[in-house]
C-alpha cells in the first residue's frame, strides 16, 4: 500500500512544471492554483523523505532536530509568500486549519481505518497524554492575545508587544519539548514525540549527498510552487466565490501536509497507533508552538502588515473543541473506529460552517 501511495504522490510532480508554464503564458488562474497545489504535494513529500534519510545518517538526535524544524517546511514557505502579499487572514486561517486538520481529519481517518482493520487499538497513554497537554497549552497561548485584544485594541504597541511576548514563550516551550523528547527517549526507551522521528528505523537508500541535494531541490521547488500558488489566490477567490479565509483554513493545510497525513493513516492501518498519534499530535504541536510564532517575527522582517496572534471567535471555538476532543481520546490509551468517525464528522461540520460564513462561498446567512 505504501508503495502505491508513494507512486501516486510522486506522479503528481508533473503538475509542477505545468503550473509554471500556465503561469508564464498568463493562463487561467484557477488552473494555475489547482496545478500548483497538486505540485506542492510531492515536493513536500520529498522534503520529508530527504529529511528522513538524513536522519538515518546523522543519528536520532540530529535527525530529530531536522524533523522538528523541517516537518512543516512546505506550509511555512507557503505562508511566508502569503505574508509577503499581505494575505494575513489566509495565513492565520491556515494556522488554525492545520491544527484542525491534524486533530480531526488525520486523527479521525487514522482511528477509523485503523479500528476497522485491527479492532480496539492501544497506545502509550503517557506519551500521547503529554502531547495532548502541550497542545491544550498551545491553544491557550494562541487564545490569550485574541481574548485580551479587545481591551488593548486602540494601543497598537501593546497589541504587537503581547503577540511578540507570547510568540517568544511559545518558541521556548517548543524547544523545551524537543529537548525533553530526546532525554525522555534516552531514559525510558519510549518512542519519540516528534512526527517522523519514530518512523526512522530503516536502512538508508540515499547517501548524505543525495539526501541533501534532494532536500535543497525540493525546498526550492516548494518555493517556486508557493509563489505561483499564492499569486493565484486572489483571482481564485473572485472566480470561485471563496474567501481567503476558507482557502486558508481548508485547502492550504491539505496541500502542505497531505504526504505526512498519509503516513499517519498508513501506520494506523498497520496497528502502530502510537506512531500515528505522534504524527498527528506532533504536527499540530509544531504548527502551534513553532510555525505560528515564527511567522509573527517573519512578518516584522518583511515589513508589511504585521501578523498578530489574534484569531476570530469562530477559529478559537473550533480550536478549543478539536483540542479537547483529541485530548480525551489520547488520555485513555486506546482507540476504536467509532471515535474516528466522530472526529471526521466534527471536521466536516466545521468545514461546512466555514464554507457558509458570509462571503465564504455559498449563500450568506
Amino acid at each position: 500500500m505504501k508503495l502505491s501511495f508513494d507512486r501516486i504522490v510522486k506522479a503528481l510532480l508533473i503538475f509542477a512544471p505545468i503550473a509554471v508554464l500556465i503561469r508564464l503564458s498568463n493562463g487561467d488562474p484557477v488552473l494555475i492554483f489547482i496545478f500548483a497545489a497538486l505540485g506542492v504535494i510531492p515536493l513536500a513529500d520529498l522534503i520529508g523523505e530527504a529529511t528522513e534519510e538524513l536522519a538515518v545518517h546523522t543519528g536520532p538526535k540530529i535527525g530529530g532536530l531536522l524533523n522538528a524544524t523541517l516537518g512543516n517546511a512546505a506550509e511555512l514557505i507557503i505562508t511566508v509568500f502569503a505574508l509577503q502579499r499581505g494575505l494575513v487572514d489566509l495565513v492565520k486561517a491556515s494556522i488554525v486549519g492545520s491544527i484542525l486538520g491534524n486533530l480531526l481529519l488525520v486523527l479521525g481517518l487514522s482511528l477509523l481505518l485503523g479500528g476497522l482493520k485491527n479492532g480496539l487499538q492501544k497506545f502509550d497513554s503517557r506519551t500521547a497524554g503529554l502531547n495532548a497537554t502541550l497542545l491544550v497549552l498551545a491553544v491557550m497561548a494562541l487564545a490569550i492575545p485574541s481574548l485580551f485584544d479587545v481591551a488593548i485594541l486602540d494601543n497598537k504597541a501593546a497589541e504587537l508587544g503581547l503577540s511578540e511576548g507570547v510568540a517568544v514563550l511559545m518558541i521556548v516551550l517548543y524547544v523545551l519539548s524537543v529537548i525533553y523528547s530526546f532525554t525522555h527517549k534516552k531514559a525510558e526507551g519510549a518512542e519519540g514525540e516528534l512526527p517522523r522521528e519514530s518512523a526512522v528505523h530503516h536502512e538508508a537508500k540515499w547517501s548524505v549527498r543525495t539526501s541533501a541535494i534532494v532536500l535543497v531541490l525540493s525546498t526550492l521547488g516548494v518555493v517556486v510552487m508557493s509563489e505561483v500558488l499564492v499569486g493565484a489566490v486572489e483571482a481564485v477567490t473572485v472566480t470561485l466565490g471563496l474567501t481567503e479565509f476558507f482557502i486558508g483554513i481548508i485547502i492550504i493545510p491539505l496541500v502542505g501536509n497531505v504526504a505526512e497525513h498519509l503516513v499517519a493513516v498508513q501506520v494506523a492501518i498497520k496497528n502502530k497507533m502510537e506512531l500515528s498519534l505522534a504524527v498527528s499530535l506532533g504536527s499540530s504541536l509544531q504548527i502551534a508552538l513553532f510555525v505560528a510564532p515564527v511567522l509573527v517575527f517573519i512578518s516584522l522582517l518583511l515589513g508589511g502588515e504585521t501578523l498578530l496572534l489574534v484569531f476570530n471567535s469562530f477559529e478559537l471555538i473550533a480550536l478549543v473543541a478539536a483540542t479537547l476532543v483529541a485530548a480525551f481520546i489520547a488520555l485513555d490509551g486506546e482507540s476504536n473506529w467509532l471515535e474516528g468517525a466522530m472526529l471526521l464528522a466534527v471536521y466536516l461540520m466545521i468545514a461546512l460552517a466555514f464554507f457558509y460564513l458570509p462571503g465564504a462561498g455559498g449563500t450568506p446567512h
